[in-house]
C-alpha cells in the first residue's frame, strides 16, 4: 500500500467545495435525528431512491419523540418498498431507547450511539461528525471503494482483515479540521466520481496518486465479494379475494418482510382450495394462477407463484394478525415490493371474473 499524499484530505475538501453535493434534504442541519434517519435509509440504498421516503417519513414523524411514541405498525408503511426492513424496526427501537435511556437527547459519544439498535461504528461516527463537530472517521461503501482504489488495497473490503486495514487508514487520513466536510467529500466522491462502474477518473482530485488508475485496475479494485451460489427458494402466495378486499397477514417480527403485511403462504404440497376452506371456513368460488415473479434478497432468490382465489368468507373468527384490506388501500399499506406488485395486478384484474375450476 502506498503512503498517503500529505495533501490527501485537502484535495478532497477543495474538490467538495466546487463539486460536492450541498443541497440534499439531510444536509445543512445539525439535528442528529435527521442525520441519523438519512444514514439508516442510505444504507445499501441510492440517494435518489431515499429522498422521497426521507421527506415522507419526516412529514409523519418530524421529531424523534414522535417516532418513539408511534407503534411500529405505523412506521412500517413508510418503509414499504425501501427494502431491508429490519432498518425500520431498529430505527423505531433506537428512538425508544434514546427516550428511555438518554432522556430524549441523542448521546454525543459515538461508542454509546453504536450501542443503539441498528447503528454501527461508521453511522455513529457520521452522526457525531455532522452534528457535534467531532473528528471521527467513517467507512461506508463509498469510502471503502475510494480508499481501495487510491491505495491499491487488495481483498474484499467486507472481510474482517481488509476492513481492519481500512479503519486504520481512514483514521490516519482524518484531518484535524473540517472533519464534516472531509467525511462528506469522501462519500460524494465515491457516489458521483469514483463509482462502482465507469469511474470518472479524469474528474477525480485523487487521480494523480491513485494506484488503481496508474495500474489500470479500476475495474478490479475493490475486489468483489467472493462468489457463492445463491439458492432459489419457492413460495406460493394466496390472493384470497372477496369482492374488492384481499386477505393479508402480519409477518413475524424476525425474518423476511418482518412486521409487514403479506399474503398467506400455502404450505408445500397443500391444495389451495382445501387449505382456504379449512383455515377460513370459507367457500372458494374460483381459483386461477397469476403471473409468477422472482424477487432477490441479499442471500437468496425467491420464486413466487401467486394463486388468485375468489372466496365467500364464512363466520369463523379471524386468526391473529389477519385482516381483510380493500384493494384501494394498498397504496398506503405496509407491503413488501413483490406483494404490492401482485396486489396491483390483482386490482387491475379485479373487475374481471376469475375462471371457475
Amino acid at each position: 500500500m502506498n503512503s498517503p499524499p500529505a495533501d490527501f484530505a485537502d484535495r478532497l475538501i477543495r474538490w467538495h467545495k466546487r463539486h460536492g453535493r450541498h443541497d440534499l434534504p439531510w444536509q445543512n442541519t445539525t439535528d442528529p435525528y435527521r442525520v441519523w434517519l438519512s444514514e439508516i435509509m442510505l444504507q445499501q440504498t441510492q440517494v435518489a431512491t431515499v429522498i422521497p421516503y426521507y421527506l415522507r417519513f419526516l412529514d409523519r414523524f418530524p421529531q424523534l419523540p414522535d417516532l418513539a411514541a408511534a407503534r411500529v405498525e405505523d412506521v412500517m408503511p413508510l418503509w414499504s418498498g425501501l427494502g431491508y426492513y429490519a432498518r425500520a424496526r431498529n430505527l423505531h427501537a433506537a428512538a425508544r431507547a434514546v427516550m428511555a435511556r438518554h432522556g430524549g437527547k441523542f448521546p454525543r459519544d459515538p461508542a454509546v450511539i453504536a450501542q443503539l439498535p441498528g447503528i454501527g461504528r461508521s453511522t455513529a461516527n457520521s452522526i457525531v461528525t455532522f452534528c457535534f463537530g467531532a473528528h471521527a472517521p467513517i467507512l461506508d461503501g463509498n469510502v471503502k471503494r475510494v480508499l481501495c482504489r487510491a491505495f491499491g488495497i487488495e481483498g474484499f473490503p467486507g472481510s474482517g482483515a481488509v476492513e481492519k486495514r481500512l479503519w486504520a487508514l481512514t483514521a490516519e487520513l482524518m484531518p484535524a479540521r473540517h472533519g464534516a466536510i472531509y467525511n462528506q467529500a469522501q462519500m460524494d466522491l465515491g457516489a458521483t466520481v469514483c463509482t462502482r462502474g465507469k469511474p470518472r477518473c479524469e474528474a477525480c482530485p485523487l487521480a494523480d496518486p491513485c494506484v488503481a488508475r496508474a495500474s489500470g485496475r479500476t475495474t478490479e479494485l475493490p475486489a468483489a465479494r467472493p462468489r457463492r451460489e445463491i439458492p432459489l427458494r419457492h413460495a406460493t402466495l394466496l390472493v384470497l379475494r372477496h369482492d374488492n378486499r384481499v386477505l393479508l397477514e402480519t409477518r413475524p417480527p424476525a425474518g423476511i418482510w418482518g412486521g409487514l403485511l403479506s399474503l398467506p403462504e400455502l404450505p408445500a404440497g397443500a391444495d389451495a382450495r382445501e387449505w382456504a376452506e379449512r383455515r377460513l371456513a370459507c367457500r372458494v368460488i374460483a381459483v386461477s394462477p397469476a403471473s409468477t415473479l422472482v424477487h432477490a434478497f441479499s442471500h437468496f432468490r425467491l420464486h413466487i407463484a401467486p394463486l388468485l382465489l375468489q372466496v365467500k368468507p364464512g363466520v369463523a373468527a379471524m386468526e391473529p394478525g389477519w385482516q381483510w384490506l380493500d384493494l384501494a388501500a394498498i397504496e398506503n399499506a405496509a407491503l413488501p415490493a413483490p406483494v404490492r406488485r401482485i396486489l396491483e395486478e390483482a386490482q387491475v384484474s379485479g373487475s374481471k371474473p376469475l375462471p371457475s375450476r
